[in-house]
């Protein structure tokens, strides 16, 4: 005998729920059900604004003061080991270096690698060279950011020169030409200031090992080695050069990168021992 089956009555019918006694996808939820659930999620976004805490005053000021410092260790680190700034207060180097020049050193080169002839150097003026008047204080705030390098080195303690003889060289002047020799050879200088004689001072030394000759471009403004020959302070040591100078970084119209000058210090021959 065949089942009989329930008539379907209209309006009577409920949506079908599947396994588990879910509703499923498009079926409508009843309103308890949309109630409680917009409860709930009241409740979690609720929570969630709860739990972001708003950053206060004083946390502010900590992360601002944290930022600095660490820019300022940078820097530091930089200076120490990377590059440096220095400010150009005066005419020995013209034209290469100008007045009021701002010059960036390759501080690695005078720690780890090796200076040349030619090389333009920043060093530390440790024998007195520099007259007492110029060893000048600066404004504590300016010193502060030099010492951290954020500002270029304005202390007129540090002197800029080129160095013509390295350890073992002889250097003399002049030969009939009147021009610089080098370990006999002369010296073509393309850098020397427009009309200056490379030297109007006799001078006839040799380096010592570790130590430097060095000359100002200008010849005619810059008390450089030759002004110390009689009080033996003429050389450089290595210890006090602070870096090589790579770029002039200020003013804008003046920036380029500095060379070692092609040509004049090539083929030299070994110092005599």
């Amino acid at each position: 005998m065949a089942e009989q089956q329930e008539p379907d009555v209209p309006g009577t019918s409920r949506p079908r729920e599947d396994l588990g006694g879910r509703t499923p996808a498009g079926a409508a939820e009843t309103p308890d059900a949309a109630a409680s659930g917009g409860a709930r999620g009241g409740r979690t976004r609720r929570r969630r604004r709860g739990s972001e805490k708003p950053t206060t005053g004083w946390g502010a000021v900590r992360e601002i003061l944290i930022v600095v410092v660490l820019a300022l260790v940078i820097a530091f680190v930089a200076k120490t080991f990377l590059i440096r700034g220095f400010f150009i207060p005066s005419g020995s180097m013209e034209q290469t270096l100008e007045l009021d020049d701002r010059i960036f050193v390759n501080v690695l080169d005078a720690r780890m690698g090796e200076i040349e002839r030619g090389d333009v150097v920043v060093f530390d003026d440790t024998q007195g060279w520099l007259p007492a008047s110029a060893r000048t204080g600066t404004n504590p705030v300016r010193g502060a950011l030099e010492f951290v390098g954020l500002l270029p080195d304005s202390s007129q303690q540090a002197l800029v020169k080129r160095v013509i003889g390295v350890g073992g060289d002889h250097v003399t002047c002049c030969d009939a030409s009147g021009k610089i020799t080098v370990n006999g050879k002369a010296l073509d200088e393309p850098y020397l200031y427009p009309g200056a004689q490379p030297s109007e001072i006799p001078f006839d030394v040799t380096v010592p090992d570790g130590e430097f000759f060095v000359l100002g471009d200008h010849r005619n403004a810059s008390a450089d080695s030759r002004y110390h020959i009689e009080t033996g302070t003429e050389f450089v040591e290595r210890e006090d050069v602070v870096g090589t100078a790579f770029v002039i970084a200020w003013p804008l119209d003046r920036f380029q990168f500095l060379h070692n000058p092609e040509g004049t210090f090539q083929d030299i021959p070994a110092a005599d021992k």
